[in-house]
């Protein structure tokens, strides 16, 4: 049960109405139509930040779902890894950005094996990112992919403070689907 009422179009303020127009958009929405002045400004921010870009589809999810694990973000784990699945990650992928394995060992690609490390360096630290994080990066990125990876990284960590302290509930369908691929 969340922590807060997730509204449903009827209940949500009349600003916040516009957002439930394709049906149920999710417990983040629901969450912040008590705010509607947030939600207006929150979801372009963070559909630009994870929405289509120069960098795929695979690269924002290898992102997401490890900032998310290293979090311990439960409802942005099983959320993002069945967007994972549909982006072409495979199930052993998935589990060692989940932390139930070594990554390096998993992914082949040095320049996924780079950005999985940022991730780490980003979300898992306080201070400066290490140096050695940066250049490793650097070997496989230009300025505007380390740019974007780092926004991904920080949207992702905010999201993921959101949805464990509200405590967002995973939709059925994606549970059901995760029962399936035995990533529950």
């Amino acid at each position: 049960m969340s922590a807060v009422r997730l509204l449903t179009a009827d209940q949500a303020p009349l600003l916040a109405r516009p957002f439930y127009g394709n049906g149920d958009p999710g417990p983040i929405v629901t969450a912040l139509a008590h705010v509607p002045e947030l939600l207006e400004v929150a979801l372009p921010f963070i559909g630009a930040a994870l929405g289509p870009s120069a960098l795929s589809w695979r690269t924002k999810e290898l992102v997401i779902v490890r900032v998310s694990a290293l979090a311990g973000c439960r409802y942005c784990v099983q959320t993002h890894t069945a967007v994972a699945l549909d982006a072409g990650l495979s199930r052993e992928e998935i589990l060692a950005l989940r932390l139930s394995g070594d990554y390096r060992e998993v992914f082949a690609d040095a320049a996924e094996r780079a950005v999985i490390a940022w991730s780490d360096a980003v979300a898992g630290g306080h201070g400066p990112v290490p140096d050695q994080a940066r250049a490793r990066l650097r070997e496989h990125v230009a300025d505007h992919e380390m740019v974007e990876l780092t926004v991904v990284a920080g949207t992702t960590l905010m999201l993921n403070r959101v949805a464990t302290a509200l405590d967002l509930p995973t939709a059925p369908d994606t549970l059901s689907r995760l029962r399936l691929e035995d990533l529950l």
